[in-house]
């Protein structure tokens, strides 16, 4: 089956707040002092009124996929290709021991000494653990796990962003942790818990129809990050708008951002177009359904997404959109420093580029709670650590993952950079309800964060159906809507029907798998 992609937050302001857009571009460097979550995964650059779920559609590259299923099917790592993810599930023995092995992505040097803390006092709590930590760079982080797979050398508990926890989770390669630990998920946020479902992929369960295959979770979640709306509200001011009541549905963002647009005379842009980044989440907090019941066809032919793309024709003609915004997305903060852009980063972290190297627009920048819409959900991008399936200590490795995911861990690191705890409790530390004196960006920025994931409706879950190459010929068409080149209604229309032709293959496949 093909994992939704747990991509970065952006959203209604700025997609899904971590732009783990741009197919993964390179990890950034988390020296920088950015947002470790944005380092993980690429940085977070669309703008308001697009949440594409904290499950952006990275989804794999076809190479990778392909390098894997060779890997698995000649090594059998974790199951060749047709195996299922609930199959060869790793037990208990009652015993914490055991030498396992522990990588993270790209937190040398500048967490080393907090890495290392945690992991030093679980070895103390457990003194039979010997943990071996090993930290790899983002460039070619994916190719190093199928190097691995290749050679059957996955650590025992591996930090996963959200195109390699779809690379091996899909696989079959990871461990359940809701089997592990039955009792674990009312430890974290449930909306974090939930991004590591594999619909099916679970133990069988009895219902008064029979038997099914319930939802597996393969990961614990480990930090997050939610979508917030930020915006600079001298320039919101400007266009005749109170800077105290914000838009909380997509269409009063559209209404906002005409304002804007007219106000503006071409000197800036109220967003980003970023159609890739929007979608499907515009769509789904406008209310328009995505899939049918049965989750055999895409739906979303209707007078409410036609409606979206008449209103972002209209506004890209009006100049409130940089052009260029409608093909890339990756220099929003750049724009938002310069007072080019209304409405900002949708990410936390981000606001610490715009401090840094825009004080003035820093000092004008407004945070508000992201745009909902109908669904009243936030998006979230999020980290997590897997297990081995065939680790030789499940407990170890069980436990291991849940110590650096617990509470007090997840706080301690929040407090050295931009992130939140996925730990329910993590998250009710007080750290996260101070909000100064309301003035200042990026405290305002952290409390209302902590609010919206604390709602726990976190996310309107972007179909595990809307892949890359779903969202790819979507956003074709809907490019070709904006730009005027289509009428509204047909780019709708065939945007459907290629996304019904890619699911119909994607089916294909998944009945050809499962036979096997």
């Amino acid at each position: 089956m093909t994992r939704r992609h747990l991509a970065p937050v952006h959203s209604a302001g700025n997609e899904r707040g971590v732009n783990k857009a741009r197919d993964v571009n390179k990890a950034r460097d988390v020296n920088n002092e950015h947002d470790v979550n944005n380092e993980h995964n690429a940085r977070s650059v669309h703008n308001v009124s697009g949440v594409r779920s904290v499950r952006s559609r990275l989804v794999l590259a076809t190479a990778l996929a392909a390098a894997l299923m060779s890997a698995t099917a000649a090594c059998g790592v974790g199951g060749a290709e047709g195996s299922s993810a609930a199959e060869g599930q790793p037990k208990r023995t009652g015993k914490v021991s055991g030498e396992i092995t522990f990588r993270t992505l790209q937190l040398k040097p500048t967490f080393t000494t907090y890495v290392q803390g945690v992991i030093d006092a679980f070895q103390k709590k457990y003194p039979d653990v010997k943990v071996i930590w090993e930290d790899v760079p983002g460039d070619g982080y994916n190719e190093k796990l199928v190097a691995d797979a290749q050679a059957g050398g996955l650590p025992d508990v591996v930090n996963l962003n959200t195109d390699s926890f779809q690379l091996l989770g899909d696989r079959g390669m990871l461990a359940d942790v809701a089997r592990l630990d039955p009792k674990i998920a009312q430890e974290y946020v449930p909306g974090a818990w939930e991004q590591y479902k594999l619909p099916g992929e679970g133990k069988r369960e009895g219902t008064r129809e029979g038997t099914r295959e319930a939802d597996g979770v393969y990961a614990y979640p480990w930090y997050v990050t939610p979508e917030i709306l930020t915006y600079n509200k001298e320039l919101f001011a400007k266009a005749g708008l109170d800077v105290n009541k914000p838009p909380v549905t997509v269409e009063q963002f559209f209404d906002q951002a005409e304002r804007i647009a007219k106000a503006a005379d071409g000197r800036y842009s109220a967003f980003m177009a970023d159609p890739k980044g929007r979608l499907p989440g515009d769509w789904q907090k406008m209310g328009v359904p995505i899939l049918n019941k049965e989750k055999s066809a895409f739906v979303f032919d209707t007078p409410k997404a036609v409606e979206w793309v008449r209103r972002m024709k209209k506004l890209y003609a009006m100049g409130a959109m940089p052009k260029e915004s409608l093909t890339k997305a990756d220099d929003l903060a750049q724009l938002y420093g310069a007072g080019k852009l209304v409405f900002g980063p949708g990410s936390p972290g981000i606001l610490k580029d715009v401090k840094r190297n825009s004080p003035s627009a820093y000092a004008n920048t407004q945070v508000a709670p992201a745009v909902t819409g109908t669904l009243k959900h936030i998006g979230i991008y999020t980290q997590s650590l897997g297990v081995r399936k065939d680790t030789e200590h499940p407990d170890a490795a069980a436990e291991f993952a849940k110590w650096v995911t617990n509470g007090p861990n997840q706080v301690a690191f929040s407090k050295q950079v931009t992130i939140y705890p996925s730990n329910a409790k993590g998250l009710a530390d007080p750290y996260f309800a101070d909000r100064g004196d309301g003035k200042d960006p990026e405290t305002m920025a952290r409390a209302i964060g902590a609010e919206e994931l604390k709602a726990a409706q976190l996310d309107a879950n972007t179909p595990v159906e809307w892949t890359t190459q779903v969202g790819d010929a979507v956003v074709r068409e809907m490019q070709k809507g904006i730009k005027g080149a289509e009428e509204p209604a047909a780019a709708v229309k065939n945007a459907q029907e290629a996304a019904n032709k890619i699911l119909e293959q994607q089916q294909k496949h998944q009945q050809q798998k499962q036979k096997r």
